[in-house]
Order: C-alpha cells, then structure tokens, then sequence
C-alpha cells in the first residue's frame, strides 16, 4: 500500500478526532495503572464529538498558517487517514499527539514523520509526555535523540507519564543555541 504525508486540511479533522479516540483505545489500557476504556472516554472521548472535532478543524486551522505556532501532518492511505503527528510552540516546542495505526507502522513513515517536524522546529528544544508502559514508542524516542528528562508523573492523576526532552543542538553542533522554530 503506498502512504503519502501532507499536511493536515480543516476538513481531516472529522478523520483525526476518532482516529485520536481509536488509537488510544487501542494503545493505553493498562489494568496495573487503572486505565481502562471508560477512563480513555472519559478523559479522551471527547476527540471524537462535535465540538472536538471543531477543537481539530481550529488547531488544523492555526497549523496552515504561514508563520504557524502549530504543527500537524498526516499520513493517508489510499482511502484513508492512517497516521498523524502534531505538536506546538510555546516557551519550548511540545511534540504530541503522534499516532500510526498498526497496518502504518514499519514502513518508515514515523521516521519521516518526525524529520519533516524537527524541520519544523528547528533547533529547538523539544518536549513530549509518554505513558510510561508504551516501550515501543519509548524506543522510538531515545532512537530521535529524547532522553528521559525527570521522574514519572501521572497525567491526570492516572496515567503514569514519562517526561522526554530532545535539548536544542548547541552551537558547536552548527546551530544558533535559541530560535524559534521556522513553523513554515
């Protein structure tokens, strides 16, 4: 099947919002942690109603603008959207959300994912939350330079929740030490 990246349209926001609620249905319950389908809903659903979906069309809205304090690509099969990766700018750049479907998954796609968002950023700091027990997208982090940046939290007083950064390349690495991300 042949994947292509865009950029996410206003219109992709009613595909993202339940795309948004699937995923973590399918990648966070956890009985050690008490998370389970009805605390996802709970805390999660709402991606997937009107007004969340309205929520994605603005974010969307905001990340196509030229110079954009947001970012979002998604991936798109042949008939549908299968992947997504947005994130923002704030005092630091926050990666998150990032979400490819199984049948998405080993063809590279989350590596060119993240190259077309570190363009993106720039040399910028970087943060992310991860739940603690997803070793596979921990992995895939510390493989894109994150590194654990302090103990685990629990996001809303359930999930526990790993805090990464990837730290902004120094000037001996070839790049300014502080810039705002050129968001184009």
């Amino acid at each position: 099947m042949a994947y292509v990246i865009t950029d996410a349209h206003p219109d992709d926001a009613a595909a993202l919002g339940p795309l948004h609620l699937r995923n973590w249905l399918e990648n966070y319950p956890n009985a050690a942690a008490g998370v389970d389908a009805s605390w996802i809903r709970e805390h999660r659903g709402s991606s997937a109603t009107a007004e969340g979906i309205t929520q994605w069309r603005e974010f969307i809205e905001v990340a196509n603008q030229r110079p954009a304090p947001h970012f979002c690509r998604v991936v798109r099969s042949e008939t549908e959207i299968v992947g997504y990766l947005c994130g923002h700018w704030e005092e630091s750049v926050t990666l998150g959300p990032m979400y490819l479907l199984d049948e998405a998954q080993g063809h590279g796609l989350g590596d060119r994912l993240m190259a077309e968002f570190f363009t993106w950023a720039g040399p910028a700091r970087i943060r992310l939350g991860v739940a603690d027990y997803n070793e596979r997208a921990i992995r895939f982090y510390l493989r894109h330079g994150f590194e654990i940046a302090g103990e685990p939290y629990l996001w809303r007083e359930r999930m526990p929740t790993l805090p990464m950064t990837r730290e902004a390349p120094s000037a001996a690495d070839g790049e300014p030490s502080v810039r705002q991300p050129d968001r184009a």
